[in-house]
Order: structure tokens, then C-alpha cells, then sequence
């Protein structure tokens, strides 16, 4: 029996990358998991279907979270299946891990992009928590992804550290609030991970070089590093710990 067993968890962007290293953790360890998508409903699918392989309870949910619309849909189908499951539409742990990267230079940078990056990588999370409020249980866990780009100057990215800088946030101003109930909010900040947003990177000599001389240990960072963090934090394990950012870059830049 796992460590989370008779929990439910939301995972945004759980279809690929870190959210589906996070959701297969969560399922490994006894969560029911909501595995969100956007547009990959079969990854979402197939990730949902390789908890419930191994024993544990999943189920795929497609919503655009970038409109409160998407986001209503999001817990009403989720509510519905952990309710199925259940008898109840509550839960324990949400992971706001759904983002995009906009790889785009200040002085290049349409308004278009910016909106749509911050819709999904500010306004998602900040809704999400709060449509979450009243149906996470007291106890609860919030999970947050941030970046180490919240700490170390990358000018290519600027709007998208930006977003980051946010979700650092929002993090340490909600632990306050939540604290009374027993629910911890915390964020994990990686450095660079070998997923597909980086897949360019990965595919050049030079990149790939690049990405990992920045970490002391030389090498990129794996989903599952990051996963198992979230692992810890999902956990009563980590009670004693809220408000927090935590750097998971294999000491970039140090």
C-alpha cells in the first residue's frame, strides 16, 4: 500500500514530460490521478492506462486552461470520475504544472505570445487554486511548477521567467492563508530537463553541452528527478514544509 493510497490528485499537463513522471508517481503510490491534456488526449490516455497496469486508479481529462471555461470543465469531469470512485468530488493534491516556453527575446516578443503565455503560465494556476479551494480536502497538498530561471539570468526567455517569478509568487503568498486548514502549497523550480519543450536544445550538440555544463553534476535533469520531489510533497511526509521554492537544477549555476 502507497504512501498516498485513498488520495485523489489533479495533474495538469500530465499527458507528457514532468506532469506524466509526476502522475505515474502519484498513481505508483496509491493516488487516484486525474491526468490532464490539453491536445494530447491519447499520451494522457496512455499514461492514465500504465497507472491502472501497475494497480493504481487514473483516468484522462482534456480542458484549455487558459479560459475559466476550460478550467470549470476540468473539475466537473474530474469531479465526477473521483466522485464515480469515490463517493465524494474531493481531493488532496494539485499539481499546476501546464505551462509553455517562449523562447523569444524582449525586443521580439509579440503581445499575442505574451498573452497566451501568461494565460497558461499565471492566469491557469492562479484559477486553478482558486476553483480548488472549496474541494481540496484539509490536509492537502498544492504543487506548483516554477523554474531555475527565476534565479539565474537567461535574456532569451524573459517572458517566460517572468511567469515563473510569478508562480514563486503566489506560492509563498497563499501559505499563509492555507496554512490553518493543514494544506501546504510549495513550488519546485528544475533547471534544464530532458522533455520535449527542450527538444531542440537536445537535438544539437552545442545545446545538449550547454544544458548540462550548467549543472555540477553534468548532466541534464530527468523527468523522474523532478517527479520524485513531487513525490516528497504530495506526502504527509512533507507537513512541515510550505511556502517554499524548491531548487531542483542539480545545482545549475551554483
Amino acid at each position: 500500500m502507497g504512501k498516498l493510497y485513498d488520495k485523489a490528485a489533479i495533474v495538469t499537463g500530465g499527458s507528457r514530460g514532468i506532469g506524466r513522471a509526476i502522475a505515474l508517481r502519484l498513481g505508483r503510490e496509491g493516488a487516484t490521478v486525474a491526468v490532464h491534456y490539453a491536445v494530447g488526449r491519447r499520451a494522457a490516455e496512455e499514461a492514465a492506462e500504465e497507472i491502472i497496469r501497475e494497480g493504481g486508479s487514473a483516468f484522462a481529462v482534456g480542458a484549455d486552461l487558459r479560459t475559466l471555461d476550460g478550467i470549470r470543465t476540468l473539475y466537473e469531469v474530474a469531479g465526477r470520475e473521483f466522485a464515480a470512485r469515490s463517493g465524494s468530488a474531493e481531493f488532496d493534491i494539485l499539481v499546476n504544472n501546464a505551462g509553455s516556453g517562449l523562447p523569444v527575446s524582449i525586443e521580439d516578443t509579440k503581445e499575442e505570445e505574451f498573452d497566451s503565455l501568461i494565460s497558461l503560465n499565471v492566469k491557469a494556476p492562479f484559477f486553478m487554486i482558486q476553483r480548488a479551494l472549496p474541494l481540496l480536502r484539509d490536509g492537502g497538498r498544492i504543487i506548483q511548477l516554477s523554474s531555475a530561471v527565476t534565479r539565474i539570468s537567461l535574456p532569451v526567455i524573459p517572458a517566460y521567467s517572468m511567469s515563473k517569478a510569478a508562480i514563486n509568487g503566489l506560492t509563498l503568498s497563499l501559505a499563509n492563508q492555507l496554512g490553518p486548514r493543514g494544506i501546504t502549497i510549495n513550488a519546485i523550480a528544475p533547471g534544464f530537463v530532458a522533455t520535449d519543450m527542450n527538444a531542440g536544445m537536445l537535438q544539437d550538440p552545442g545545446g545538449r553541452r550547454f544544458g548540462a555544463e550548467y549543472s555540477i553534476f553534468g548532466r541534464w535533469g530527468e523527468p523522474a528527478d523532478i517527479a520524485s520531489i513531487a513525490e516528497f510533497l504530495a506526502s504527509p511526509e512533507s507537513g512541515w514544509i510550505t511556502g517554499q521554492v524548491i531548487d531542483a537544477s542539480g545545482g545549475s549555476h551554483l
